[in-house]
Order: C-alpha cells, then sequence, then structure tokens
C-alpha cells in the first residue's frame, strides 16, 4: 500500500512537471488575410511561422487562423487567440491596423505585431518591408523588356504601400524606357483569383505585355502564361512554378528572421513596441532568380541595381522627380523621407488616372 502511494505521488508530480512545462510553452499566434496556399503573401507569412517553429522546436507553440477578413472579424479572431493564451500575436494585413489596437487595449500582457500598419501602443509593434525597392528592380527589367510599351499594374487598396510600389516601377521602367506607359486597375482586394485574372486579361487586351501586381495569387500568372508573350513577376513569394516564362523575377517577402527575432524578444523579457521597416539590405525583401527569358545584359543591369540599393549607394526615390499634377517633389539628387514614402498618396509625374479614395 505505502509503495502505491510512493507510485501514485510520483505520477502525480510527473504531471504536475508536465503541466508546468506546456505552460512554459510561448504561444505565437498569427492571423492571415488569405489562405495560406495563396503562393503570395499569406504564404510567405506562413513560411515565416514555420520557421519559428523550426528555430524554437518545442519551446514554442504557433497557431493561425487564414482567410481572416479585415475589420470585426480579425478583432474577434485575435481575442480568441488571446483568451486561448497567445502571448504574441503577429496580425499580417494592414486593414487589421484598428482591430489590433482595440483588441491590444484589453490585453496588456500579450504582445502584438502589426504588419504595414503605422499605428503603435506600448503592446503593440508595427513591422513592414520596402517592397519599393524591389518594385525598382522589377521596373528595370520591365521597361527594358516591354515590346509594346505598355505595362499593366493589378493594384489592391490605393494604401501608401501599394501607391509606393506603383510610382517605383514606374520611375525606374521611365529612366529605361521614356516611351513606356503603365495601366493601373484597382481590383479592392488582397486575395480573388477571379478578379486578378480578369483585371490581367483586360490589361493584356489593352496591349499590355508586361503585368505587375500587388495582390496575392498566381492568377495573374496563370492568365499571361496562356495569353504568351506577356511577362510577369511573382508578388510577395516566388511563384517560380510560372518561371522561366512569364514569371521572369519576383520580390520575396523573407519574414521568418524578423519573426524569430520577435518571438525570442518575448521569451527574454526583453520585447519592446517598434518600428521596423527594412528593405533589400538587411535581407527582408529579396530579388527572386532573374530567369533566363531575360536578356544577360539586361539581368545584369537589375542585379547592378539590386545590389547598389542593398549597400546603400542607391536610393530608389532620388530626385530629380516631380509629382503628376507637375509640382517640384524632389530636387535632384535629393532623396524621399521616411514620413513622406509613409503617407505616399500621389501619383510622381508621368503616370495617368487617378488615385481612388
Amino acid at each position: 500500500m505505502k509503495f502505491t502511494s510512493i507510485l501514485t505521488g510520483a505520477a502525480l508530480a510527473l504531471g504536475l512537471a508536465g503541466a508546468a512545462l506546456a505552460q512554459e510553452k510561448t504561444k505565437v499566434g498569427f492571423i492571415y488575410v488569405g489562405p495560406v496556399g495563396d503562393g503570395g503573401w499569406t504564404f510567405e507569412h506562413d513560411q515565416g511561422r514555420k520557421a519559428v517553429e523550426e528555430a524554437f522546436g518545442d519551446k514554442v507553440e504557433t497557431v493561425f487562423q487564414e482567410s481572416v477578413p479585415e475589420g470585426a472579424d480579425a478583432e474577434r479572431a485575435m481575442t480568441q487567440m488571446a483568451l486561448g493564451g497567445a502571448n504574441i500575436i503577429f496580425a499580417t494585413s494592414f486593414g487589421y491596423m484598428d482591430p489590433v489596437l482595440n483588441v491590444a487595449a484589453k490585453f496588456p500582457n500579450v504582445k502584438f505585431e502589426h504588419a504595414t500598419g503605422f499605428k503603435r501602443a506600448d503592446n503593440v509593434s508595427t513591422y513592414s518591408a520596402r517592397f519599393y525597392e524591389g518594385r525598382a528592380v522589377q521596373g528595370t527589367i520591365a521597361g527594358r523588356m516591354t515590346k509594346t510599351n505598355k505595362i499593366g499594374y493589378i493594384a489592391s487598396f490605393p494604401i501608401p504601400e501599394v501607391i509606393r510600389g506603383i510610382n517605383s516601377a514606374y520611375i525606374h521602367a521611365r529612366k529605361v524606357n521614356p516611351d513606356v506607359e503603365f495601366s493601373v486597375v484597382w481590383v479592392y482586394t488582397w486575395f480573388d483569383p477571379a478578379k486578378e485574372a480578369d483585371a490581367a486579361n483586360a490589361l493584356i487586351e489593352q496591349g499590355a505585355d508586361v503585368i505587375l501586381q500587388h495582390t496575392d495569387s498566381t492568377a495573374p500568372q496563370a492568365a499571361a502564361e496562356k495569353a504568351g508573350n506577356v511577362i510577369t513577376f511573382g508578388q510577395a513569394s516566388d511563384m517560380a512554378e510560372y518561371a522561366p516564362l512569364p514569371r521572369v523575377s519576383s520580390i520575396i517577402d523573407n519574414w521568418g528572421p524578423y519573426y524569430i527575432a520577435r518571438v525570442q524578444a518575448v521569451m527574454d523579457g526583453t520585447w519592446e513596441s517598434t518600428d521596423t521597416w527594412d528593405g533589400i539590405g538587411p535581407g527582408m525583401v529579396k530579388i527572386g532568380e532573374i530567369s533566363s527569358a531575360v536578356p544577360a545584359d539586361v539581368k545584369a543591369e537589375a542585379e547592378a541595381l539590386r545590389d547598389a540599393i542593398a549597400a546603400g549607394e542607391y536610393h530608389p526615390f532620388t530626385g530629380p522627380l516631380k509629382k503628376q499634377d507637375g509640382s517640384d517633389w524632389l530636387a535632384e539628387g535629393e532623396t524621399a523621407d521616411d514620413g513622406t514614402l509613409a503617407g505616399m498618396n500621389f501619383y510622381v509625374e508621368g503616370l495617368s488616372g487617378d488615385i481612388p479614395n
């Protein structure tokens, strides 16, 4: 009887120890605007989540919810994660900004990280990548390779991040090809393959032989492949299944190192509210392999631009530049400040059409 009691006590002690170890796990939550299989934006964020699991093993537990609409649904999803014991939650879309702040105010002990946003709190950090650096490289290739001088751009929402990308791509396409014209189609979605395909087809019918996108699915790649003689660029993810044509290169969002560092900070008790905006140099933005369909001299030019940006020797927004209305913006050699870029709400000179409200 005494022996049985000892065994029972030992088992109880082991059970309590196991429970304590389970409680010590850092729980990391992710809220995604699209499905993890979108092949673009959400896919790369989920790759970052997997990098966290690989880096920390059984010290972490990760959870995610995909295809969460921006708005009240996001607030409910984050609330459930916080109630479920999440120590840190990554909210990975611009439209989650106010929901993040609302939920963070209710859970001051939970850390929140908001991608591409600009509102912070004591327990809310913001982070983004300088995608416009990659757009400069894409614009250079696009301007060199177009035969019709017509480039189409599928845009999601008229927020500064997207406007910066359009401007950067246009500036650099125009630098190498003064005859280039841009047509922008706003689809008001991050992920809707049908809408994205329709936009690509409409641009192709209008004569565009280069399609750029700031949306998340591979539908524009498929539309270009079907049309033939149209080149594209992977967005957020490599989309290499469409290489060497139509996809000739890509912008790859590399979130893993950031996610690992921020989870480590939570574990160490050193997490602080910060604002991170990194680009090609620190490795948050990568340029996907430039395919064999790109002429060697164009590839060399694009890679030289990539390397100059990475080294801090060149800024994609360097004057002289004017705004669309002809007013002066940047003087010769002057570069744009981060404040202007973060709130960019205007086209540069040469772009046609209006930015929607």
